[in-house]
């Protein structure tokens, strides 16, 4: 694999879609919120692939992508890969909340939950966090890990861990293990290692809860993002502002950037304790 130096870049959005470069590749996907017109028509022809959802999912001219590829975003190293299912491998809407966890986890203990291919354990890491990764995919956690060899964190202080989050979290409530900071991004809906249901209008005050119950005594953040429908900055807020009254809260809307308009991608709200 060959490192390419350019960044990803928001190329261009609408009509329900977004272009995006990723290195030397330049993609056209599925985005639902793009409910305006593009603002520059021209670009799509660069495509060297796209994906849609009209009639399954499906990729077109995948084969003009590598089985993978690696990018650097946010100061961050990234294996690349077309999944069957659209994705990549990368939220690149994260971003910004890679610099911001980059900047505020040295010397903590930090637990980072749902947490696909590790782009917040990578910052926690290089930001001198003692970083513990899970998710329920083994195949992700693999991934992950590629992902820190190739910010050569191999030997940095990360636990890799298969789990279902719930099941995980209690444990260490009963170990008395505890954790200065915690990040998440709860699916939608989503299945645990061994086939436990997680949905998020159900389970999100568990999940938050069993958070509550590990952090330290002196805790850092609690930083929680979302891609599920409907669920807006309020929400978080008020559910945030419930279980941590003792904490600052900081929220927004996470956003895909480049030349053209910003396109909405989820929401992040942060429960902050102390001027870090």
């Amino acid at each position: 694999m060959t490192l390419m130096a350019d960044d990803y870049e928001l190329i261009d959005s609408g009509d329900g879609r977004k272009l995006e470069r990723f290195g030397r590749y330049v993609l056209a996907r599925p985005c639902s919120q793009a409910m305006w017109r593009p603002s520059i028509p021209d670009a799509w022809s660069r495509a060297d692939a796209t994906f849609d959802r009209e009639d399954g999912n499906r990729w077109h001219g995948r084969t003009n992508l590598p089985k993978e590829w690696t990018i650097e975003t946010a100061s961050i190293r990234f294996r690349l890969g077309g999944t069957d299912f659209g994705h990549l491998g990368i939220f690149p809407e994260q971003r910004a909340q890679w610099r911001w966890i980059r900047e505020h986890s040295k010397g903590a203990r930090v637990l980072n939950l749902f947490a696909y291919s590790g782009g917040s354990t990578m910052a926690a890491a290089l930001g001198g966090g003692d970083v513990c990764h899970l998710d329920a995919s083994k195949g992700m956690v693999e991934w992950a890990r590629a992902n820190a060899a190739l910010n050569k964190l191999a030997d940095s202080p990360i636990r890799w861990i298969v789990d279902d989050a719930h099941k995980f979290m209690k444990r260490e409530v009963r170990r008395g293990r505890r954790y200065d900071a915690v990040i998440l991004d709860p699916p939608t809906f989503g299945r645990g290692a061994s086939g436990e249901m997680y949905k998020i209008e159900r389970d999100l005050k568990e999940t938050l809860s069993l958070v509550r119950d590990l952090l330290s005594d002196t805790p850092r953040f609690v930083l929680f993002s979302s891609h599920t429908p409907g669920l807006s900055q309020i929400v978080a807020e008020n559910i945030l502002s419930q279980l941590f009254p003792d904490a600052s809260l900081e929220s927004g809307e996470m956003l895909l950037e480049g030349k053209s308009l910003p396109c909405p991608s989820g929401i992040y709200c942060r429960a902050v304790w102390g001027a870090r």
